[in-house]
């Protein structure tokens, strides 16, 4: 399905997401991520736009500190790898950047 914007998907719900770029990222964009913790997902995965690039640091901080890993590659990489995780049955949440 295609959906315009930026998006979150955790479970199998998928939502909105504020961010329009890696630089705009902030602790708060991930509270959902955070609050639903590890019994939702083992790992973040993250789309970072056209290209790979590094999320800030108190994004990586702040999902460490929660337990969470947190996996990141440009939007197109994370959709592919996001909907081959799902077919293993392996429980991530996924926040992708428009491109």
């Amino acid at each position: 399905m295609w959906r315009p914007g930026s998006l979150l998907l955790l479970g199998d719900q998928a939502c909105d997401w504020r961010p329009t770029t890696v630089e705009a990222l902030t602790v708060g964009d991930f509270d959902a991520v955070i609050a639903a913790g590890r019994a939702m997902s083992e790992f973040v995965l993250l789309g970072t736009g056209a290209a790979q690039a590094l999320p800030p640091r108190a994004v990586r901080d702040a999902l460490q500190a929660c337990g969470l890993g947190l996996e990141f590659m440009s939007t197109k990489g994370a959709a592919r790898t996001y909907n081959v995780l799902m077919s293993d049955g392996r429980r991530c949440a996924v926040a992708l950047i428009a491109v």
